[in-house]
């Protein structure tokens, strides 16, 4: 059976059990994570366009054919979708070899050549030398890795991986981000990635979809949304903590600039040109869009948006400080994230004053 390479577009609304509402397509050769918080939907929602679980409505179609339609009453079997499927807990047979698993989703060709094929994508995702060996002799990453192949030698309609992360501690999930980066020159289908890490999305997916509570909240290129979040509770989905109230008090059209008005500051925002002067606003700022650098020798000068802060706390995690400051004056905190070395380099301390700038660029006014 030949791959047939398509994109898909689903459709979903499900309204008993567990609520669902989803509309998203997923192209040919991308990778598309679906990120949210456990009991958001997103498990339910890899059921349905797989086949083990029907929505109430809607439909979940694979370039011209339709694997489910509520009107027409079509609704293909998983083995009629030819999808593969890596659940949260890899699934493997435990009384069959690492080869023979992979052969176990090749029920689809020749029994003459799957053997061949199973060893092929053994040797592609690294498992040379250990096709004999029983899942329980084998370590998580491994195990994550047998799951894997077996899923892509099904040459799949459609991969889908169900938190493919969640059961490896940390080293070996950094290294099956490389895998799963280099695999992904050689996939031709589309790449569905459940997750509620929002790191494992910006590093390895094309493109994201963020679902609470059943209900959809954006869909873009995963840095886009964090920068660009729709309202708050995208915002805080994507971990931004630097949510505050602000007024627009002036629309400078000329260098489409709106300022606003924050604590006793005014500052500078790209964005936001349609509100209207007197307006009341919510905006945030990401991580990235805060500078502390280069302080000392007066690289913030060109700034629009020097904050005067005192810092209340820092906290080391890591190659990472977690600086938490006031902005002077205010009762206003905000977050930020600063390299070791750049938070020694500037010698920052519990209690210092020092100046912040805000890249206006970064200023996002929210819905």
């Amino acid at each position: 059976m030949a791959q047939i390479i398509a994109d898909l577009h689903c459709q979903i609304q499900n309204h008993k059990h567990i609520k669902l509402s989803a509309e998203f397509s997923c192209k040919a050769g991308e990778v598309l994570a679906v990120v949210g918080p456990s009991g958001g939907g997103k498990t339910t929602l890899l059921r349905m366009i797989a086949g083990l679980n029907h929505p109430d409505a809607g439909s979940i179609v694979f370039g011209e054919t339709p694997w489910f339609d509520n009107k027409s009453r079509t609704a293909l079997t998983p083995q009629q979708r030819h999808i593969g499927y890596m659940p949260q807990h890899f699934g493997l047979f435990p009384n069959l070899t690492a080869l023979e698993n992979v052969v176990a989703g090749l029920d689809h060709i020749p029994k003459s050549a799957r053997i061949a094929r199973a060893k092929d994508w053994l040797d592609r995702v690294n498992l040379q030398g250990l096709p004999d060996r029983l899942p329980m002799h084998l370590s998580g990453g491994q195990r994550q890795r047998v799951a894997l192949a077996r899923a892509l030698a099904r040459e799949p309609s459609v991969l889908l991986l169900d938190e493919p992360f969640s059961a490896v501690d940390r080293e070996t999930r950094e290294r099956l981000y490389l895998e799963l980066a280099r695999l992904k020159e050689q996939l031709l289908c589309p790449v569905i990635m459940v997750t509620h890490d929002l790191n494992e999305a910006l590093l390895l997916a094309d493109s994201m979809i963020l679902i609470s509570q059943g209900q959809m909240l954006q869909q873009g290129v995963p840095f886009e949304v964090l920068s660009r979040p729709r309202n708050e509770a995208v915002a805080r989905q994507m971990g931004l903590r630097n949510i505050f109230d602000g007024e627009v008090v002036f629309q400078d059209r000329t260098k489409d600039i709106t300022w606003l008005k924050f604590g006793e500051q005014l500052i500078a925002s790209d964005f936001g040109k349609d509100r209207s002067v007197g307006s009341n606003v919510r905006w945030v700022i990401p991580n990235q869009g805060i500078r502390f650098n280069a302080i000392t020798n007066g690289r913030l000068c060109r700034s629009f948006n020097k904050l005067d802060i005192t810092i209340d706390s820092l906290l080391v995690m890591g190659e990472s400080v977690r600086v938490v400051c006031y902005v002077t004056g205010t009762k206003l905190l905000l977050n930020t994230e600063v390299s070791l070395h750049l938070a020694q380099k500037l010698g920052l301390t519990k209690g210092m004053q020092t100046t912040v700038a805000l890249k206006s660029e970064q200023i996002h006014i929210l819905e």
